[in-house]
Parts: C-alpha cells; structure tokens; sequence
C-alpha cells in the first residue's frame, strides 16, 4: 500500500492546513486501505513520531491530547483518501507529519512519506 502525503506548508500561528493521505493503485491496495486504521503522526528533529489521531474503518477517532479540539481527522473509503484539518496552528505544532495505515490483526502497517508543517509565530 503506497500513501501519498500532501497539504504540508507554512502558517502564521492561528492559521489552518489540511493534510491529505492517498492511496492508489491494485485493489488489494485499496481493500487494505479500507480496513486499516488510518492516522497521522508528526516527528520533530531527534525524537521519536508521536500520534496526533487516528480513525478505524468504523470512523471511531482518536486524538492526542495535545490537539486540544484544534484538529479533526476523516476518512474517506470512496476516496482512499485520510484528511487531517488542522485549525489554530501554534509553532510547537511544526513538525513533519506521517500518514499511516495499520492493521495489527492482519500484521501491516504502512508509513507515507512525511509532509513539513511550519507555523510561525
């Protein structure tokens, strides 16, 4: 499963970005995408990714503390497409940010390519 990270930039402080996570190509791509748990996770210079939310196949999300209400994660299984919208930036939200699809049931976990997020303050 390929995911293709997208929506990264820059931001003053307060603004907004939404982040997108496709995936294309076989059907069986597509199939896993659908029964994955899908999320997003950010990595700052020298530390481990940390999960900013995830959201199940039955569009259960999952939240870091830290988001604070600020972000809203969503999926959509027509599109093969995971959204991050990101309101009320703050600089310590800079990071890059990682799409991910998981299944530890079925033993796969999928990482996109990081996408830099800049807020300035």
């Amino acid at each position: 499963v390929q995911l293709q990270a997208s929506g990264g930039g820059w931001v003053q402080a307060g603004g907004s970005l939404r982040l997108s996570c496709a995936t294309s190509g076989n059907s069986e791509s597509t199939f896993r995408f659908s029964i994955s748990v899908v999320g997003w996770y950010r990595q700052f210079p020298g530390k481990q990714r940390e999960l900013v939310a995830d959201i199940t196949n039955f569009n259960r999300a999952n939240y870091a503390d830290f988001v604070e209400g600020r972000f809203t994660i969503s999926r959509d299984n027509v599109k093969n497409t995971v959204y991050l919208q990101m309101n009320s930036l703050k600089p310590e939200d800079t990071a890059v940010y990682y799409c991910n699809a998981r299944n530890n049931m079925a033993g796969w976990d999928y990482w996109g390519k990081g996408t830099q997020v800049t807020v300035s303050s």
